[in-house]
């Protein structure tokens, strides 16, 4: 089971990157308008189209996991990406963490482990 750690880590490490994509993506793109401009300026955007790569890598190291792995254990393994959503929010986008985040981030961890063992 331990190897299931590392391609844990990986596999939520690629979803969180995907979702930091979006996110300049998004804010790349400007003001939301229902037009064609606006949806153009958003998925022609590189950002999203790393994102689009990212996440097709994301699904194939899921997909691997579930093949290998039982789903009751590999399933929990997912909340890894709130931690490094958390940490990534911190890192690029200047985000303020509260004590009580960090004390769930150590109990998510914790979690972890005792479901990989």
């Amino acid at each position: 089971m331990w190897t299931l750690i590392p391609l844990a880590i990986l596999q939520s490490a690629l979803l969180v990157a995907c979702q930091l994509l979006q996110k300049i993506a998004l804010n790349r793109a400007g003001d939301f308008s229902w037009s064609w401009q606006w949806f153009y300026r958003f998925f022609a955007n590189l950002y999203m189209i790393g994102s689009g790569l990212c996440f097709l890598a994301t699904a194939a190291c899921w997909l691997y996991m579930l093949k290998r792995f039982p789903f009751s254990t590999v399933y929990p393994m997912l909340s890894l990406a709130y931690v490094m959503g958390m940490l990534a929010a911190m890192i690029f986008f200047h985000e303020q963490i509260p004590l009580t985040r960090w004390i769930g981030i150590v109990l998510i961890i914790a979690g972890c482990i005792f479901i990989a063992k």
